[in-house]
């Protein structure tokens, strides 16, 4: 049976745990995509520390492009390159909310602007 919204109805006997259902919602939603460069946002901030400096994001076929508003900073980020795609990476896969096998996956590499 479906709903007006298109998600399929659960069944009243079976439980479906809350992760299972934010899962369902969200890609019968088609939200994934945005939600996960949301997400890889976020982790670029929280590995690389550099929010207050970051003017400019934008994520395409895993690429991360960040655009910084401190050469200084940039210029010591550029040798931390590797170590912060590992970073990234690894806090979206503890994210139970990142989707692994939508159009936007894992970041593959930074390039500073």
């Amino acid at each position: 049976m479906e709903r007006k919204t298109g998600i399929p109805a659960a069944k009243r006997k079976t439980a479906m745990s809350m992760e299972e259902a934010i899962d369902m919602y969200i890609r019968e939603m088609k939200i994934a995509s945005g939600l996960n460069t949301q997400l890889i946002f976020a982790a670029w901030d929280k590995a690389s520390g550099a929010a207050k400096y970051t003017i400019g994001r934008f994520f395409r076929d895993g690429k991360l492009y960040i655009t910084l508003g401190s050469s200084v900073l940039r210029s010591q980020l550029y040798f931390q390159k590797d170590a912060l795609v590992e970073s990234i990476n690894e806090i979206l896969s503890s994210d139970p909310l990142f989707v692994k096998d939508d159009k936007v996956s894992f970041v593959k590499e930074i390039i500073l602007k």
